[in-house]
Parts: C-alpha cells; sequence; structure tokens
C-alpha cells in the first residue's frame, strides 16, 4: 500500500477479505482512480494492484503513444475477483482470481475512441495487433502469469494477468 500510496494520479481503498475456503484477498486494494479508465473500480491483492499500475504506466501509455501518437484512455477488463477454481471447474485447484491475484483485460480505447480488442485484433498484421501483442509482452516484466490467445482458446478474448508465484508468458 505504501508503492500505491506514493504513485501520482492513483487513488485506492483498502478492502480486505479474511481468506475463506481458498478465497479472499487479505492485503486488497480497491482502485478507484488511475491514469486510464478500468470501467469501475479495480479490485486486487497489493502486489498485484502494484503491478497493474506499473503496466500501465511504463508499457500500456508509451507503447500506446509510440504506435497510435496516442494515450489510452479506457481498458475493457472481465473483471478480477472471483471465489471460483481454474477454468470455473467444479473441482481442482483454486484460480488467481479467487485470491483477487488476477485481472483479465479484453481491449483498450485510445484517445479518439479508436478500439483496440484482444479478440478480434489480436492476428491483426497492423498496428492494433502490433499494440497488443507488444503489451502482452511488456507485461510479463510486471506480472507472474501471462495468459494470451498464445496460450489456449480459454484465453482467446483477453489478457489474464496474474501474480502466482511461477513465471508463464504466452
Amino acid at each position: 500500500m505504501a508503492a500505491l500510496g506514493r504513485t501520482k494520479n492513483l487513488s485506492f481503498t483498502p478492502a480486505p477479505k479474511p481468506m475463506e475456503d481458498g478465497c479472499g484477498y487479505p492485503d486488497g486494494v480497491s482502485i478507484t482512480k488511475s491514469e486510464i479508465s478500468w470501467g469501475g473500480s479495480v479490485l486486487l491483492r497489493c502486489p498485484a494492484a502494484v503491478a497493474l499500475v506499473m503496466w500501465e504506466r511504463h508499457a500500456l501509455q508509451p507503447e500506446a503513444q509510440r504506435i497510435f501518437g496516442k494515450r489510452v484512455s479506457s481498458a475493457q477488463t472481465f473483471g478480477t475477483y472471483s471465489c471460483r477454481n481454474v477454468y470455473g471447474r467444479e473441482h481442482g485447484r483454486r484460480s488467481q482470481h479467487a485470491t483477487a491475484n488476477a485481472i483479465d483485460v479484453a481491449g483498450f480505447t485510445i484517445e479518439g475512441g479508436n478500439s483496440v480488442s484482444v479478440l478480434r485484433d489480436w492476428t491483426d498484421a497492423g498496428p492494433k495487433g502490433e499494440f497488443i501483442r507488444s503489451v502482452r509482452d511488456k507485461a510479463c516484466r510486471s506480472f507472474g502469469s501471462v495468459l494470451s490467445p498464445d496460450y489456449n482458446a480459454a484465453h482467446a478474448n483477453h489478457l489474464h494477468l496474474d501474480m502466482a508465484p511461477w513465471m508463464m508468458c504466452r
């Protein structure tokens, strides 16, 4: 929380939820304001929140500026915290989402209204595809695991970013 508290243009509130049945987030925060709109508050554990802010400021914005000459104004997500198992299976290990340790990002809006979608633009040979693939690659510097359409069909429409203790960038 100290790192987040020193970050310009960022507002957040603590959001502790004790662990129960493998779900919860003892060190959660709700990001309520950032340099881009995330479509509402973003609930993550502190390390994931710090990684998200670092990715936003050191990857999303510079890459948008480099490729489009404009900044990212908003991102579209499929959410963060969800008390569930991996792939929503009835049995198995808990997802990183079960501890607010992950976010699924579906796309972005660039200033002026241009949209970039993981589903639609992943294979695009132009600037939209370059942008989405580049920010995926750069997410691997901040997050433990980054899964994209290159990983499997379940990730065809989003980038899964989490702070798992293992490294994977696909």
